[in-house]
């Protein structure tokens, strides 16, 4: 029997749809969902689909960006073959985003054992929703919100890049939120800042939901549940993006802040009182 149905794989495909691009955490939001709906969290199968459905995720960022995604890898293919084509921006920008996610890389091999054992406990997700909220809100306040996408640079993305460990290493941090704050403080604008974390995301979760698929596959969860959750995830995905890139445009990161304190002062009543296991 499988650790999760199809029905639960719909639930979970659609939380992680919604929240896996916003700034209020899709790992903590999926462990949560989780626990709700009585999934053996502790499975390697189940923690494998976690993972595994983002890929979903990131089909839709592919989809949604796709002729930024050519521009770039064009511009990067013509960069190796012409040195003087080295000196566009789109081609040095292809380059730091496979630089900056080899930090995440070296850290998510080398702390496994600790993000799939004690970190992955609810009383974290609890603390990093509130915690991730302080630097959220103090962000949006001290970025000057003066510089675009094509202001990027080096420093820029290896930053942005590195912020992604945090919501590694602390599930409910949220990997959106910490790159977008990261952004911020780096005085880009929320639009800069929020497309510079989906581009960032994509080699990082793409690898994760790879690296994950034997677990998913050959556990207890099964193939149908998993391309359940996947294809799910994804049309959600797709519409939560096209959402958020136009709230960003007109509105601060207020909204976000004030759903994560919720939910994390929530999550410790619920674990405080034993309706949640941690």
């Amino acid at each position: 029997m499988s650790a999760i149905s199809i029905g639960q794989a719909v639930v979970l495909g659609v939380v992680e749809g919604v929240t896996e691009f916003l700034p209020i955490s899709s790992t903590g939001h999926l462990k949560i969902a989780e626990g709700l709906l009585d999934i053996p969290v502790d499975d390697t199968s189940v923690v494998a689909f976690t993972a595994v459905i983002q890929v979903g995720a990131i089909a839709a960022v592919l989809l949604y960006f796709f002729r930024d995604i050519v521009r770039y890898v064009t511009a990067w293919g013509r960069g190796l073959a012409d040195r003087e084509q080295r000196y566009h921006h789109d081609y040095k920008f292809t380059w730091w985003v496979i630089y900056a996610t080899i930090p995440i890389v070296i850290v998510g091999l080398a702390a496994k054992p600790l993000i799939d054992g004690p970190l992955a406990s609810l009383w974290v997700v609890a603390a990093s929703l509130i915690g991730g909220s302080g630097l959220m809100w103090a962000a949006d306040r001290m970025g000057r919100h003066k510089r675009g996408e094509d202001d990027t640079g080096f420093k820029d993305a290896m930053l942005v890049g590195c912020a992604q460990i945090l919501a590694l290493l602390f599930p409910g941090f949220s990997r959106s939120g910490a790159t977008m704050s990261t952004g911020l403080i780096l005085d880009l604008d929320r639009v800069a800042a929020t497309r510079l974390s989906f581009f960032l995301g994509i080699p990082s979760l793409t690898g994760a939901g790879l690296y994950e698929l034997k677990d998913a596959m050959g556990g207890a969860v099964g193939a149908v549940p998993l391309a359940v959750g996947t294809a799910v995830s994804f049309a959600v995905a797709y519409a939560s993006i096209a959402w958020l890139l136009k709230f960003v445009a007109k509105h601060s990161f207020n909204a976000f802040v004030i759903y994560r304190i919720v939910v994390g002062v929530a999550l410790l009543g619920l674990l405080g009182t034993g309706v949640l296991n941690a």
